[in-house]
Protein backbone atom coordinates (compact mmCIF):
# COMPACT_ATOMS: atom_id res chain seq x y z
CA UNK A 1 0.00 0.00 0.00
CA UNK A 2 1.62 3.59 -0.88
CA UNK A 3 2.50 5.70 2.05
CA UNK A 4 2.71 9.51 2.35
CA UNK A 5 5.96 9.53 1.12
CA UNK A 6 5.12 7.85 -2.05
CA UNK A 7 4.83 10.44 -5.48
CA UNK A 8 1.16 9.42 -7.11
CA UNK A 9 -0.82 10.05 -9.86
CA UNK A 10 -1.55 13.75 -10.80
CA UNK A 11 -4.77 14.89 -9.14
CA UNK A 12 -5.21 18.11 -11.53
CA UNK A 13 -8.67 16.72 -12.29
CA UNK A 14 -9.27 15.56 -9.06
CA UNK A 15 -8.79 18.58 -7.59
CA UNK A 16 -11.47 20.07 -10.39
CA UNK A 17 -13.92 17.70 -9.41
CA UNK A 18 -13.64 18.10 -5.61
CA UNK A 19 -12.63 21.80 -5.18
CA UNK A 20 -12.50 22.57 -1.52
CA UNK A 21 -12.42 18.72 -0.30
CA UNK A 22 -10.06 17.79 -2.36
CA UNK A 23 -6.62 18.81 -0.22
CA UNK A 24 -8.33 17.87 3.56
CA UNK A 25 -9.79 14.40 1.76
CA UNK A 26 -6.17 13.50 0.33
CA UNK A 27 -4.07 14.30 4.02
CA UNK A 28 -6.93 12.05 5.95
CA UNK A 29 -6.96 9.30 3.57
CA UNK A 30 -3.31 9.21 4.18
CA UNK A 31 -3.35 9.76 8.28
CA UNK A 32 -0.55 12.51 8.11
CA UNK A 33 -0.56 15.99 8.51
CA UNK A 34 1.49 15.90 4.75
CA UNK A 35 1.39 13.92 1.41
CA UNK A 36 3.04 13.96 -1.36
CA UNK A 37 1.36 14.35 -5.00
CA UNK A 38 1.46 15.89 -8.38
CA UNK A 39 -0.81 19.26 -9.86
CA UNK A 40 -0.52 20.08 -13.45
CA UNK A 41 2.31 17.46 -13.73
CA UNK A 42 4.34 19.22 -11.02
CA UNK A 43 5.92 17.28 -8.22
CA UNK A 44 3.39 18.73 -5.27
CA UNK A 45 3.44 18.38 -1.58
CA UNK A 46 0.44 19.07 0.94
CA UNK A 47 0.91 20.26 4.26
CA UNK A 48 -2.00 20.63 7.03
CA UNK A 49 -2.00 22.40 10.63
CA UNK A 50 -0.42 24.92 12.73
CA UNK A 51 2.75 23.25 12.60
CA UNK A 52 3.06 23.20 9.02
CA UNK A 53 1.63 26.94 8.97
CA UNK A 54 4.77 27.60 10.81
CA UNK A 55 7.32 26.01 8.29
CA UNK A 56 5.32 27.52 5.27
CA UNK A 57 5.62 31.06 6.22
CA UNK A 58 9.40 30.87 7.03
CA UNK A 59 11.21 32.20 4.04
CA UNK A 60 13.95 29.96 4.61
CA UNK A 61 11.83 27.06 3.59
CA UNK A 62 9.33 27.93 1.35
CA UNK A 63 9.36 30.64 -1.31
CA UNK A 64 6.46 33.04 -3.24
CA UNK A 65 9.19 33.79 -6.47
CA UNK A 66 7.69 31.78 -9.37
CA UNK A 67 5.14 29.79 -7.12
CA UNK A 68 1.77 32.10 -8.50
CA UNK A 69 0.64 30.16 -11.63
CA UNK A 70 0.18 32.43 -14.85
CA UNK A 71 -3.40 32.37 -14.81
CA UNK A 72 -3.64 33.16 -10.57
CA UNK A 73 -1.77 36.25 -10.87
CA UNK A 74 -3.11 37.58 -14.51
CA UNK A 75 -6.71 37.54 -12.34
CA UNK A 76 -6.34 37.92 -8.80
CA UNK A 77 -2.95 39.14 -7.82
CA UNK A 78 -1.53 40.57 -10.85
CA UNK A 79 2.38 40.53 -12.23
CA UNK A 80 5.16 42.26 -10.10
CA UNK A 81 2.11 41.99 -6.91
CA UNK A 82 3.72 41.55 -3.82
CA UNK A 83 2.62 38.42 -3.21
CA UNK A 84 5.14 37.15 -5.47
CA UNK A 85 8.06 39.10 -3.90
CA UNK A 86 10.88 37.79 -1.59
CA UNK A 87 13.43 38.81 0.94
CA UNK A 88 13.96 43.09 0.69
CA UNK A 89 11.92 43.44 -2.26
CA UNK A 90 8.83 41.84 -0.41
CA UNK A 91 10.04 43.68 2.93
CA UNK A 92 10.00 47.39 1.48
CA UNK A 93 6.87 46.82 -0.89
CA UNK A 94 4.69 45.11 1.90
CA UNK A 95 5.98 47.89 4.37
CA UNK A 96 4.10 50.27 1.87
CA UNK A 97 0.82 48.56 2.14
CA UNK A 98 1.06 47.76 5.89
CA UNK A 99 1.45 51.34 6.85
CA UNK A 100 -1.73 52.42 4.10
CA UNK A 101 -3.78 49.30 5.51
CA UNK A 102 -2.94 48.79 9.14
CA UNK A 103 -3.52 52.05 11.39
CA UNK A 104 -5.87 54.51 11.92
CA UNK A 105 -7.49 55.27 8.59
CA UNK A 106 -8.95 52.15 9.18
CA UNK A 107 -11.66 53.79 11.13
CA UNK A 108 -11.94 56.02 8.13
CA UNK A 109 -12.85 52.99 5.94
CA UNK A 110 -15.29 51.78 8.31
CA UNK A 111 -17.55 54.85 8.32
CA UNK A 112 -17.53 55.21 4.94
CA UNK A 113 -18.91 52.09 4.68
CA UNK A 114 -21.42 52.31 7.11
CA UNK A 115 -22.41 55.60 5.18
CA UNK A 116 -22.17 54.05 2.08
CA UNK A 117 -24.44 50.96 3.77
CA UNK A 118 -27.57 53.19 5.24
CA UNK A 119 -27.62 54.91 1.81
CA UNK A 120 -28.00 51.85 0.23
CA UNK A 121 -30.19 49.90 2.62
CA UNK A 122 -32.64 53.08 2.35
CA UNK A 123 -32.62 52.29 -1.51
CA UNK A 124 -33.25 48.77 -0.75
CA UNK A 125 -36.57 49.09 0.71
CA UNK A 126 -37.79 50.97 -2.25
CA UNK A 127 -37.38 48.59 -4.86
CA UNK A 128 -38.25 44.69 -3.30
CA UNK A 129 -36.18 42.09 -2.95
CA UNK A 130 -32.85 42.84 -3.74
CA UNK A 131 -29.42 40.55 -4.31
CA UNK A 132 -27.42 41.23 -1.54
CA UNK A 133 -23.74 40.06 -2.59
CA UNK A 134 -24.12 42.69 -5.86
CA UNK A 135 -25.70 45.18 -3.32
CA UNK A 136 -22.68 44.89 -1.08
CA UNK A 137 -20.30 45.08 -3.62
CA UNK A 138 -21.48 47.82 -4.85
CA UNK A 139 -20.85 49.42 -1.43
CA UNK A 140 -17.94 48.25 -0.70
CA UNK A 141 -16.38 49.88 -4.21
CA UNK A 142 -17.64 53.28 -3.85
CA UNK A 143 -16.41 53.49 -0.01
CA UNK A 144 -12.97 52.11 -0.74
CA UNK A 145 -12.03 54.30 -3.77
CA UNK A 146 -13.15 57.17 -1.42
CA UNK A 147 -11.08 56.06 0.99
CA UNK A 148 -8.23 55.08 -1.50
CA UNK A 149 -8.22 58.71 -3.00
CA UNK A 150 -9.32 56.98 -6.57
CA UNK A 151 -11.66 59.31 -8.31
CA UNK A 152 -15.08 57.45 -8.89
CA UNK A 153 -18.49 58.98 -9.96
CA UNK A 154 -22.10 56.87 -8.82
CA UNK A 155 -22.55 55.70 -12.34
CA UNK A 156 -19.23 54.02 -12.64
CA UNK A 157 -19.53 52.20 -9.68
CA UNK A 158 -21.50 49.30 -11.11
CA UNK A 159 -18.55 48.52 -13.72
CA UNK A 160 -15.95 49.12 -11.20
CA UNK A 161 -17.69 46.80 -8.56
CA UNK A 162 -18.52 44.26 -11.25
CA UNK A 163 -15.02 43.77 -12.39
CA UNK A 164 -13.44 44.17 -8.91
CA UNK A 165 -15.75 40.95 -8.33
CA UNK A 166 -14.97 39.41 -11.53
CA UNK A 167 -10.93 39.19 -10.72
CA UNK A 168 -11.62 37.44 -7.44
CA UNK A 169 -14.59 35.20 -9.44
CA UNK A 170 -12.68 33.53 -11.56
CA UNK A 171 -9.19 33.81 -10.30
CA UNK A 172 -9.29 29.38 -9.73
CA UNK A 173 -11.18 28.43 -12.59
CA UNK A 174 -10.97 28.28 -16.46
CA UNK A 175 -13.89 29.03 -19.17
CA UNK A 176 -15.99 32.37 -19.32
CA UNK A 177 -15.46 33.05 -14.86
CA UNK A 178 -11.45 33.48 -16.20
CA UNK A 179 -11.71 35.09 -18.85
CA UNK A 180 -13.82 37.99 -17.50
CA UNK A 181 -11.54 38.05 -14.68
CA UNK A 182 -8.60 38.68 -17.37
CA UNK A 183 -10.36 41.57 -18.84
CA UNK A 184 -11.46 42.91 -16.00
CA UNK A 185 -7.96 43.00 -15.11
CA UNK A 186 -6.84 44.77 -18.13
CA UNK A 187 -9.13 47.37 -18.24
CA UNK A 188 -8.88 48.51 -14.77
CA UNK A 189 -4.96 48.31 -14.61
CA UNK A 190 -5.32 50.16 -17.06
CA UNK A 191 -7.35 52.73 -15.38
CA UNK A 192 -5.06 53.03 -12.54
CA UNK A 193 -1.69 53.44 -14.53
CA UNK A 194 -3.22 56.40 -16.24
CA UNK A 195 -4.59 57.79 -13.03
CA UNK A 196 -1.17 57.15 -11.52
CA UNK A 197 0.70 58.66 -14.39
CA UNK A 198 -1.60 61.88 -14.06
CA UNK A 199 -1.01 61.82 -10.49
CA UNK A 200 2.89 62.14 -11.11
CA UNK A 201 2.29 64.73 -14.05
CA UNK A 202 0.41 66.99 -12.09
CA UNK A 203 -3.12 67.02 -13.95
CA UNK A 204 -4.66 64.97 -11.37
CA UNK A 205 -5.24 65.65 -7.47
CA UNK A 206 -5.60 62.86 -4.89
CA UNK A 207 -5.87 63.96 -1.40
CA UNK A 208 -2.52 63.92 0.48
CA UNK A 209 -1.70 61.13 2.48
CA UNK A 210 -4.02 58.89 0.26
CA UNK A 211 -3.09 55.17 -0.98
CA UNK A 212 -3.02 56.76 -4.91
CA UNK A 213 -0.44 59.33 -3.38
CA UNK A 214 1.55 57.21 -1.34
CA UNK A 215 1.68 54.01 -4.36
CA UNK A 216 2.73 56.87 -6.84
CA UNK A 217 5.39 58.67 -5.05
CA UNK A 218 6.78 55.17 -3.49
CA UNK A 219 10.69 53.80 -3.82
CA UNK A 220 10.87 49.78 -4.74
CA UNK A 221 14.47 48.30 -2.85
CA UNK A 222 16.11 49.60 -5.86
CA UNK A 223 15.20 53.17 -5.19
CA UNK A 224 13.44 53.26 -8.32
CA UNK A 225 9.69 54.62 -8.36
CA UNK A 226 7.14 51.28 -9.47
CA UNK A 227 6.17 51.31 -13.11
CA UNK A 228 2.83 52.45 -13.43
CA UNK A 229 1.49 49.02 -14.44
CA UNK A 230 3.40 47.73 -11.21
CA UNK A 231 1.37 50.91 -9.33
CA UNK A 232 -1.87 49.93 -10.66
CA UNK A 233 -1.62 46.31 -9.52
CA UNK A 234 -0.93 47.66 -6.14
CA UNK A 235 -3.69 49.77 -5.75
CA UNK A 236 -5.82 46.71 -7.00
CA UNK A 237 -4.44 44.76 -3.86
CA UNK A 238 -6.29 47.33 -1.68
CA UNK A 239 -9.54 47.86 -3.30
CA UNK A 240 -9.75 44.10 -4.81
CA UNK A 241 -9.68 42.52 -1.43
CA UNK A 242 -11.50 45.18 0.50
CA UNK A 243 -14.26 44.28 -2.25
CA UNK A 244 -13.53 40.54 -1.58
CA UNK A 245 -15.19 41.44 1.81
CA UNK A 246 -18.78 41.17 -0.31
CA UNK A 247 -18.37 37.28 0.40
CA UNK A 248 -18.06 37.03 4.24
CA UNK A 249 -20.96 39.38 4.45
CA UNK A 250 -23.05 36.71 2.39
CA UNK A 251 -22.13 34.45 4.21
CA UNK A 252 -22.89 36.24 7.50
CA UNK A 253 -26.18 36.58 5.90
CA UNK A 254 -26.62 32.81 5.55
CA UNK A 255 -25.30 32.39 8.63
CA UNK A 256 -27.87 34.77 10.07
CA UNK A 257 -30.79 33.13 8.47
CA UNK A 258 -29.97 29.51 9.44
CA UNK A 259 -28.96 30.59 13.10
CA UNK A 260 -31.72 33.50 14.00
CA UNK A 261 -30.76 33.27 17.40
CA UNK A 262 -27.63 34.94 17.30
CA UNK A 263 -29.26 37.95 15.46
CA UNK A 264 -30.26 39.46 19.29
CA UNK A 265 -26.81 39.49 20.68
CA UNK A 266 -25.57 41.17 17.18
CA UNK A 267 -28.12 43.42 17.60
CA UNK A 268 -26.63 45.05 20.48
CA UNK A 269 -23.27 45.93 18.78
CA UNK A 270 -21.39 44.32 21.41
CA UNK A 271 -17.86 44.55 20.06
CA UNK A 272 -16.46 41.34 21.71
CA UNK A 273 -19.33 39.15 20.15
CA UNK A 274 -19.38 40.95 16.23
CA UNK A 275 -15.78 40.45 16.92
CA UNK A 276 -16.62 36.72 17.41
CA UNK A 277 -18.92 35.94 15.25
CA UNK A 278 -16.62 37.65 12.26
CA UNK A 279 -14.01 35.22 13.03
CA UNK A 280 -17.07 32.21 13.27
CA UNK A 281 -17.79 33.16 9.88
CA UNK A 282 -13.88 33.56 8.56
CA UNK A 283 -13.38 29.61 9.75
CA UNK A 284 -16.84 28.06 8.95
CA UNK A 285 -17.37 29.52 5.32
CA UNK A 286 -14.74 28.48 2.82
CA UNK A 287 -13.16 31.10 0.76
CA UNK A 288 -9.23 30.60 -0.31
CA UNK A 289 -8.87 26.07 -0.32
CA UNK A 290 -5.15 26.31 0.41
CA UNK A 291 -1.90 29.04 -0.89
CA UNK A 292 1.23 27.95 -2.56
CA UNK A 293 4.71 28.24 -2.66
CA UNK A 294 7.82 26.58 -3.77
CA UNK A 295 10.44 24.66 -1.60
CA UNK A 296 13.27 27.13 -1.22
CA UNK A 297 16.00 24.46 -0.45
CA UNK A 298 16.13 20.71 -0.15
CA UNK A 299 14.04 21.08 3.57
CA UNK A 300 12.48 17.99 5.35
CA UNK A 301 8.95 18.16 7.15
CA UNK A 302 6.91 15.67 9.06
CA UNK A 303 9.44 12.81 7.95
CA UNK A 304 8.64 13.70 4.34
CA UNK A 305 11.81 15.00 2.26
CA UNK A 306 11.12 18.24 -0.07
CA UNK A 307 13.29 19.04 -3.23
CA UNK A 308 14.15 22.58 -4.00
CA UNK A 309 11.50 23.52 -6.36
CA UNK A 310 8.83 21.53 -5.20
CA UNK A 311 5.73 23.06 -5.03
CA UNK A 312 4.10 23.20 -1.48
CA UNK A 313 0.70 23.58 -0.67
CA UNK A 314 -0.58 25.15 2.76
CA UNK A 315 -4.76 22.88 3.45
CA UNK A 316 -6.27 26.79 4.75
CA UNK A 317 -9.62 25.06 4.48
CA UNK A 318 -8.93 21.93 6.34
CA UNK A 319 -7.20 23.28 8.99
CA UNK A 320 -10.34 26.17 9.45
CA UNK A 321 -12.23 22.47 9.81
CA UNK A 322 -9.69 20.91 11.92
CA UNK A 323 -11.31 19.17 15.39
CA UNK A 324 -8.14 19.13 16.97
CA UNK A 325 -8.29 22.76 17.16
CA UNK A 326 -12.30 23.38 16.55
CA UNK A 327 -14.18 20.94 18.27
CA UNK A 328 -17.18 20.44 16.53
CA UNK A 329 -15.82 22.21 13.41
CA UNK A 330 -19.19 22.14 11.52
CA UNK A 331 -21.17 23.30 13.90
CA UNK A 332 -21.75 27.21 13.68
CA UNK A 333 -20.55 28.86 17.25
CA UNK A 334 -19.26 31.95 17.62
CA UNK A 335 -18.68 31.61 21.23
CA UNK A 336 -15.75 29.73 20.34
CA UNK A 337 -13.61 32.96 19.99
CA UNK A 338 -15.41 35.14 22.96
CA UNK A 339 -12.38 35.46 25.39
CA UNK A 340 -10.60 33.27 22.95
CA UNK A 341 -6.63 34.33 22.18
CA UNK A 342 -6.24 32.91 18.78
CA UNK A 343 -2.32 32.31 17.77
CA UNK A 344 -0.86 33.47 14.91
CA UNK A 345 -0.86 30.09 12.90
CA UNK A 346 -4.14 28.82 14.31
CA UNK A 347 -6.85 30.59 12.57
CA UNK A 348 -5.85 30.85 9.18
CA UNK A 349 -8.97 31.94 6.08
CA UNK A 350 -6.29 34.96 4.79
CA UNK A 351 -3.17 32.43 5.36
CA UNK A 352 -1.03 32.85 8.99
CA UNK A 353 2.06 34.52 10.56
CA UNK A 354 2.31 38.28 11.32
CA UNK A 355 1.22 40.27 8.31
CA UNK A 356 3.23 43.09 9.15
CA UNK A 357 6.37 40.84 8.14
CA UNK A 358 5.49 38.14 6.46
CA UNK A 359 2.69 36.58 3.72
CA UNK A 360 -0.63 36.74 5.52
CA UNK A 361 -2.76 39.54 4.03
CA UNK A 362 -1.87 42.75 5.50
CA UNK A 363 -5.99 43.77 4.65
CA UNK A 364 -6.91 41.08 7.12
CA UNK A 365 -7.75 43.62 9.80
CA UNK A 366 -9.59 45.59 7.24
CA UNK A 367 -11.59 42.75 6.53
CA UNK A 368 -12.42 42.16 10.33
CA UNK A 369 -12.85 45.79 11.01
CA UNK A 370 -15.39 45.57 7.93
CA UNK A 371 -16.93 42.25 8.66
CA UNK A 372 -17.74 43.38 12.10
CA UNK A 373 -19.24 46.59 11.41
CA UNK A 374 -21.48 45.24 8.88
CA UNK A 375 -22.92 42.01 10.55
CA UNK A 376 -24.15 43.97 13.43
CA UNK A 377 -25.58 46.53 10.48
CA UNK A 378 -26.87 43.23 8.78
CA UNK A 379 -28.34 42.17 11.65
CA UNK A 380 -30.36 45.47 12.54
CA UNK A 381 -31.77 45.93 9.02
CA UNK A 382 -35.31 44.65 9.11
CA UNK A 383 -35.45 42.04 6.52
CA UNK A 384 -36.64 38.83 5.76
CA UNK A 385 -35.25 36.13 2.95
CA UNK A 386 -37.76 35.27 0.41
CA UNK A 387 -37.42 31.40 -0.67
CA UNK A 388 -34.52 30.48 -3.03
CA UNK A 389 -31.44 28.65 -3.70
CA UNK A 390 -29.26 29.02 -0.53
CA UNK A 391 -26.68 25.89 -1.43
CA UNK A 392 -23.16 26.68 -1.02
CA UNK A 393 -21.42 24.32 -4.10
CA UNK A 394 -18.03 23.14 -2.65
CA UNK A 395 -16.72 22.01 -6.07
CA UNK A 396 -16.92 26.18 -7.18
CA UNK A 397 -13.80 27.61 -5.97
CA UNK A 398 -14.47 30.63 -4.63
CA UNK A 399 -18.10 29.71 -3.65
CA UNK A 400 -21.03 31.34 -2.33
CA UNK A 401 -24.28 31.08 -1.62
CA UNK A 402 -26.03 30.13 -5.41
CA UNK A 403 -28.83 32.84 -5.21
CA UNK A 404 -26.15 35.46 -4.12
CA UNK A 405 -28.68 35.98 -1.13
CA UNK A 406 -32.00 37.38 -1.85
CA UNK A 407 -33.50 40.13 0.66
CA UNK A 408 -36.66 41.72 1.15
CA UNK A 409 -36.19 44.75 3.19
CA UNK A 410 -39.00 45.81 5.31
Amino acid sequence: MPSRHTVRLDNTLALALEGYAWLPNRLRRCGADVMRTRLLGQRTVGLHGPDAARFFYDERHVRRQGAIPGPVQSTLFGHSAVHSLDGEAHRVRKALLVALLMNGAIDSLVERTGAAWDAAARDWAARGPVVLFDEVSGVLTRAVCDWTGIPLTGDQVPAVAADLVAMVDGFATGGPRHWRARWARTRREDWLAGLVERVRRGEATVPAGSAVRAVAEHRDSDSSPLDPCAAAVELLNIIRPTVAVTWFVAFAAHALHRWPEHRERLRTGDPAFAEAYAHEVRRFYPFAPFVGGRAAADVEWGGVRIPSGTLVLLDLYGQNHDPRLWPDPYRFDPDRFVGREIAPFELVPQGGGDPRTGHRCPGEMITMALLRDLCVRLARLDHRLPEQDLRIPLRRIPTRPRSGVVIEVR
